[in-house]
């Protein structure tokens, strides 16, 4: 794991397997794999979001360290308060399993299915901390290089919390999206109702 300390510059914690330290360099937003590739496929242009990984049934993006202390209020800001959402930070003091090298990913999930693997993966060579969604409250113009800047953390914590509150909407209810359930609502479809 020198890949992390050597040319990331990421402290690692000395357990086995290798633990990541959030806090010091990125925290890391953890949300359902649902969300987390619906957030993927939202924002698919390179440099938009920071690293991503998978970590079993659930997404880490890493962000802006600090992240996992705005949280609470920037959902709350956001009108999300007091709803329950998957959607958690791992800031100051938290680990995070440390998946492997990217070019070893898929030769280590072989044999440990249950070891994180990267989506996204950092960089090697290049400042990770400018690339991550951090709270800016100035506008920024597209890079030239037509990879743009990253997403604030206020459009990527919103799009999370939407995305979370719809997948509970649907794994508790889901027939309340469905024709049957328009129907009984009387919200029929245009198509039927003329």
């Amino acid at each position: 794991m020198g890949w992390y300390e050597h040319e990331l510059g990421w402290p690692i914690a000395g357990t086995t397997p290798p633990h990541l330290v959030t806090g010091a360099r990125f925290d890391a937003l953890r949300v359902p794999a649902k969300v987390g590739f619906a957030a993927l496929t939202r924002f698919p242009r390179p440099g938009e979001l920071g690293p991503v990984a998978l970590d079993g049934r659930q997404v880490l993006l890493l962000v802006a360290a600090g992240t996992a202390e705005e949280l609470p209020g920037l959902l709350e800001w956001l009108e999300w308060g007091g709803i329950p959402l998957d959607l958690t930070a791992l800031g100051g003091g938290d680990l995070m399993r440390a998946p492997a090298h990217p070019e070893w990913g898929r030769r280590e999930a072989a044999y440990d299915r249950t070891a994180p693997v990267w989506l996204r993966p950092p960089q090697p060579g290049c400042e990770v901390e400018p690339t991550l969604p951090a709270m800016c409250f100035t506008g920024r113009a597209a890079g030239t290089d037509g990879a743009g800047e990253p997403i604030g953390l206020v459009a990527l914590v919103s799009a999370l919390a939407t995305a979370c509150h719809r997948l509970r909407l649907l794994e508790n209810q889901p027939c309340s999206f469905s024709y049957a359930s328009r129907m009984d609502a009387g919200t029929r479809p245009r198509s039927l109702t003329s």
